[in-house]
């Protein structure tokens, strides 16, 4: 069943198999963008922040597939790609599966393979953009904190019981305690194991050395 919010994005140059491929997916309930290059599709869409998917024919004459998706994926996209040819082969098969394509479908595309690899695609763009706002979430408590709150923050999901953070930080203990709650409040953790797995989602590296 498709999204309200989602969109599908189909870019193949061959006019005739963009509008079949345009009408089956709209018969489908889905909202679709055609393209009929690369160029066109990354000036309408440079970013993408709804739930989405891209179906792309592997040998555009301007930016060819695999180009398209290596340039996605340095701008950091979450853009999933179902890739559709006429011409496979194992490598391009492999090398555009490697780099994080959800499906490799071959022409003529049937509805029973194109349709639950969309599915399947919108699936994958959901969690990823839950995953992305999650992490956003994360990094703007995290930037509330003061670089005195950053350090003992630090130490706390290194596990460092309070006596041992004061006497790293050289201050008393009654004031971790203090920052201590600040931290827990800012971060909207609710005990300290809370609080570890949070910062592990981020992974961000945080300075010891710093202070207010």
């Amino acid at each position: 069943m498709s999204e309200v919010s989602s969109t599908v994005f189909v870019v193949d140059d061959d006019t005739a198999v963009c509008r079949a491929l345009t009408r089956l997916i709209r018969s489908a309930g889905y909202c679709v963008e055609s393209f009929e290059s690369a160029h066109e599709f990354l000036a309408c869409h440079p970013y993408f922040k709804d739930c989405a998917c891209l179906v792309l024919d592997v040998g555009l004459p301007d930016i060819n597939g695999l180009e398209l998706q290596n340039e996605l994926n340095a701008a950091n996209s979450v853009l999933p790609i179902i890739f559709i040819t006429g011409d496979s082969d194992v490598a391009t098969t492999v090398r555009a599966m490697k780099a994080g394509a959800t499906d490799f479908l071959a022409k003529p595309v049937t509805d029973s393979d194109l349709l639950p690899a969309i599915e399947n695609a919108l699936q994958v763009s959901s969690q990823a953009l839950a995953n992305r706002t999650e992490l956003d979430g994360i990094h703007g408590r995290m930037a509330r904190l003061t670089p005195r709150e950053r350090e003992v923050l630090a130490l706390l999901v290194e596990g460092r019981p309070n006596k041992q953070v004061a006497c790293k930080l050289g201050i008393a203990e009654k004031t971790i305690k203090v920052h201590r709650a600040r931290v827990m409040e800012k971060m909207e953790a609710h005990s300290l194991v809370d609080l570890v797995r949070v910062i592990d989602k981020v992974c961000t590296p945080l300075a010891h050395g710093q202070r207010a």
